[in-house]
């Protein structure tokens, strides 16, 4: 069973022009979600549309944040630097975002129950899904050419919106890991909030190595998770990753996701090239001028075949 998938509703799609400049044109997305959880609720897919000025048919990136994401400025910086570059971007604000979070759910935030973490991720892979739906709806979208571009949080989604939808070509994951088990247990942060005795750790470490086992056997829509967190961790979905266009780009004092987990989750997709910068999770962002140049060459060699 895939818990990723819906039914393209393509009903009313609001699209609203919010700006125009010498660099691009800029539109406001909102339309119902296929999606409606039953602890979250209804929560409308929002998005902005930066359309390249002078170009005629567009590859197109969806730009996926952070957890919580109030100003997604990092999404807007890469946004600004594709349309240089004739590409067309999606920021999708996911579920946590400010503008979509529920009041529900914003109360306590981020101490959420696992069947609301598990709602959360269902709503933003199936909100990167509709978006490629969208696309295909416009001719100015050069639809053999979209990929995906996340940071941390957004950079998981990503993961698992490539794996279940091979209509996504090429994926750039910055600061990204698998195995959340693991990257919670070595995580400067989380372990401890967290945390985990030691015991229990092993025996959950054996049965996730042994559901992974079957998944490259049988594929995950074939088994039924023995936890719903599998169902979340981009390294169970490796097996679909592999051998497809992918960056990785990670932060060497990263206090969120620890090397262990990220080359964890590296070496399973088949070992994608990866870039370090001595940064910290927040800090990653003061090398973008360097990586950024990174990002752009990968992606024209996957739209052009030359990364297959």
């Amino acid at each position: 069973m895939n818990p990723y998938d819906y039914r393209w509703l393509n009903g009313q799609i609001i699209c609203n022009q919010e700006e125009n400049t010498p660099l691009w044109t800029r539109h406001s997305l909102n339309f119902a979600n296929s999606f409606s959880g039953r602890l979250i609720g209804d929560s409308p897919v929002m998005a902005d549309y930066c359309f390249p000025r002078g170009i005629k048919r567009a590859p197109l990136a969806i730009l996926l944040h952070g957890m919580g994401g109030k100003n997604p400025a990092h999404c807007q910086r890469i946004a600004q630097t594709l349309a240089r570059q004739g590409i067309a971007s999606v920021i999708l604000y996911l579920v946590f975002n400010i503008k979509r979070l529920p009041s529900s759910i914003r109360a306590k935030y981020p101490k959420l129950t696992a069947e609301e973490w598990f709602e959360s991720y269902q709503y933003s892979v199936i909100d990167v899904r509709q978006i490629v739906d969208w696309a295909q709806t416009r001719a100015e979208i050069d639809t053999n050419k979209i990929c995906v571009i996340g940071y941390s949080f957004g950079s998981f989604i990503s993961s698992i919106a490539m794996a279940v939808d091979k209509r996504i070509k090429a994926g750039v994951l910055i600061e990204s890991g698998g195995n959340s088990g693991k990257m919670t247990k070595h995580s400067a942060v989380m372990r401890w909030t967290y945390k985990q005795d030691a015991n229990q750790y092993r025996r959950d470490q054996e049965l996730y190595t042994q559901y992974l086992q079957e998944v490259e056997k049988k594929g995950f829509e074939n088994l039924v998770a023995p936890r719903d967190s599998y169902l979340m961790d981009p390294l169970t979905f490796s097996c679909d990753l592999r051998g497809r266009p992918l960056l990785m780009v990670s932060a060497l004092f990263d206090e969120m996701i620890p090397r262990v987990s990220t080359l964890d989750f590296w070496k399973a997709n088949g070992k994608p090239p990866l870039y370090w910068y001595p940064s910290t999770h927040s800090s990653l962002w003061v090398w973008y001028p360097w990586f950024s140049r990174r990002l752009i060459d990968f992606l024209k060699a996957s739209f052009d075949g030359s990364n297959k």
